[in-house]
């Protein structure tokens, strides 16, 4: 059989025994994969731009991110489970489509309420990756295989060569903000239609041949509420003095009680969003707190922290957009793109868990590395911190904690926990906004000429990917992902 092509999937698959070409799948599922994360890191560069174009603050501004990856982390926790029923294909290019219209109403913004909408709207695409490695899960099922092309395709997420960090600089620099999003409404259109056009339809085994594909929207309403309470209130607390912290305790009841009831329904539901077993089991929650500890620790330091020293005129080296991107951005995507492959192979071959802990260690001597960076005045080392936190978080990190999030899934619920880890993800994602940004202002002197602001959100980083590392030990080993040696 052709290296490239795979037989059928297992019977329970929703489609015949016809081979796919793994090739042509893995290049519609990377399209996918390139839309998605051109959302989420093609405007790093450009937000300073936002706030000149819109006469916006940067804590508004970074609202509108964190609203993106709020966004995304709420529609990752049901859009997986909802392919595993009606089709991943189907769910796919739906997601895809209103990345388009998000895309599109950003670009038209005025106003950050209206850039607001656009990317709360992109934000449906959250669990773009969890359902492409599903999808490639179900035609690829040997370890290693896997394994390499699972780092193919999550190396992406951590950015496209750095093609979108030096691209968005550029448009933002010569075109304006308004540029960057017609770009990636252009790329999620031609998204669309290939994995619309190239890719197979497949279903969850227990629902591919059963007309009882019902979703539990019950328990996604109640899930959503809960985690959509908890966020609002995180994001509110991170304002610090000027917090409402009555109704940070209010979210925080909601939130409580919404997860309650959500329990409830679940135990009593005859096809529950995700069975309460699956809940308290340590596949679940331990692998979960370890992605929210280590996106909360890195993702605000690489893809705000870093791109806006860079371009500080007063405490950092006052660099343009376009050129804290070749600076930042763009090492850091080359070197996760050229590590991921090789991580997910080797995660399978060694071990996810033992990968995922030398990940994390590098990534916390990295970022503490870069703590030098802001007082040593150095472009190169500034240039060796971005590599490296490219190698152990972007191209290893990363990787294996998107891969645990399949390998681990309940085969009888297989969208189940890559839906809730790729809300992690995001959840993660948009604390560390808030978090990190919080813990850098209230740090930040007042005449803004010293680092010391930037300084503490990246200690609060290192603190944070410490904890995850802690965490990383309860996650159980995936043994029949792993090959035996």
């Amino acid at each position: 059989m052709n290296a490239l092509t795979e037989p059928a999937a297992a019977p329970g698959g929703a489609r015949g025994s016809r081979p796919v070409r793994i090739g042509v799948l893995v290049a519609a599922l990377l399209a996918a994969c390139f839309a998605f994360q051109l959302n989420a890191s093609m405007l790093s560069p450009a937000l300073k731009n936002i706030e000149d174009s819109l006469g916006a603050t940067s804590a508004e501004v970074g609202l509108t991110q964190t609203a993106f990856f709020t966004s995304a982390a709420l529609f990752s926790l049901f859009l997986p489970r909802l392919g595993d029923l009606v089709g991943r294909r189907r769910v796919l290019a739906g997601m895809l489509a209103l990345m388009v219209v998000g895309c599109v109403v950003a670009a038209l913004a005025e106003s950050v309420p209206m850039l607001f909408a656009g990317r709360v709207i992109q934000g449906v695409s959250g669990p773009t990756v969890p359902l492409c490695l599903i999808m490639l899960r179900n035609e690829v099922h040997e370890p290693k295989k896997y394994g390499t092309l699972l780092g193919v395709i999550t190396a992406v997420n951590g950015g496209i060569a750095g093609v979108d960090s030096l691209a968005g600089g550029y448009l933002a620099d010569h075109h304006g903000f308004q540029s960057v999003f017609w770009a990636m409404a252009g790329v999620a259109a031609i998204a669309t239609l290939l994995v619309a056009t190239l890719t197979p339809e497949s279903k969850a085994a227990p629902f591919a041949d059963s007309a009882d594909s019902r979703m539990d929207w019950p328990g996604v309403t109640l899930l959503v509420i809960s985690v959509g309470a908890a966020l609002i209130a995180l994001n509110e607390a991170g304002k610090l003095g000027n917090a409402n912290w009555p109704l940070v305790a209010g979210l925080f009841v909601v939130t409580a009680i919404a997860f309650a009831l959500f329990w409830r329904v679940e135990d009593r539901s005859s096809h529950p969003l995700v069975a309460t077993r699956h809940l308290r089991q340590r596949s679940t929650w331990a692998l979960l707190l370890t992605t929210v500890l280590t996106m909360t620790g890195v993702f605000a330091v690489m893809n705000g922290m870093i791109p806006a020293f860079a371009q500080d005129a007063q405490a950092g080296f006052g660099m343009s957009a376009e050129q804290s991107a070749w600076w930042t951005l763009t090492p850091y995507a080359l070197a996760g793109l050229a590590m991921g492959p090789i991580a997910g192979r080797l995660a399978a071959t060694y071990g996810y868990g033992r990968i995922l802990r030398l990940g994390l260690i590098g990534s916390a001597v990295t970022v503490a590395l870069m703590l030098f960076t802001l007082h040593a005045d150095s472009r190169l080392l500034l240039l060796a911190a971005s590599i490296l936190i490219g190698v152990t978080y972007a191209g290893v990190g990363n990787i294996v904690l998107n891969g645990l999030g399949i390998v681990l899934s309940p085969k009888e619920n297989p969208g189940f926990l890559p839906g809730l880890n790729a809300g992690a993800f995001n959840l993660g994602a948009g604390l560390s906004f808030a978090v990190l940004y919080a813990v850098q202002t209230a740090a930040e002197p007042a005449d803004k000429a010293s680092p010391a602001g930037y300084t503490a959100g990246m200690i609060a980083g290192v603190a944070l990917i410490a904890a995850a590392f802690v965490t990383s030990f309860l996650i159980p080993k995936p043994v029949e992902a792993e090959a035996t040696q």
